[in-house]
Order: C-alpha cells, then structure tokens, then sequence
C-alpha cells in the first residue's frame, strides 16, 4: 500500500508540474505576442514620425529656394539701378546690358 501511495504521489506532482508547464508556455507565448506587437506598433510610429520629419524638410526647403530666389532678384535689380545710375540711363536698359 505504501508502495501505491508513492505511486499515485508521484504520478499527481508529474500531472500538477506538467499543467503548470503548460500554463507557463502559454503566458510564454502570450508575452512574445505582445512583445511583437509592440515592437511593431512602434516600427509604425517611428515610419510616420520620420515621414512626418521628411515632408517638414522638404517644406523648408522650398521656403529656402523661394527665399533664394527672391534674394536673387533683389540683387539683381540693386545691380541694375546702380549700373543705370553710373551709365546714365534707365534701369531697363541696364537690365539689358
């Protein structure tokens, strides 16, 4: 009798360890999904936060062009009134020189 009690002892502690492997491996493979998850939410928000980043740049770079350009213009046409003034004559056919 001694024998089966050790026995059946034996036989529930493999049954209640092999259950709580079970449980274990599952909380396991829940913790991975969600890491992944997670891992994948924040792939997302770096993606659109670096997109957002790229179409700001392009936007001041425009503005810097258009800036440029203006700049260039109003050097230009400094250039012409004092090349008119030197020369005597008007602006517009300084441009044209």
């Amino acid at each position: 009798m001694r024998t089966s009690f050790v026995i059946a002892l034996s036989a529930a502690a493999a049954l209640a360890l092999a259950a709580c492997s079970e449980k274990t491996q599952e909380n396991a493979e829940a913790t991975a999904e969600s890491a992944g998850e997670d891992a994948k939410a924040a792939a997302t928000g770096v993606g659109e936060a670096a997109e957002a980043v790229a179409t700001e740049a392009g936007e001041a770079a425009d503005k810097a062009a258009a800036a440029t350009d203006e700049l260039g213009d109003k050097a230009a046409q400094g250039a012409a009134e004092v090349e008119a003034e030197a020369h005597n004559e008007s602006v517009g056919e300084a441009k044209a020189d």
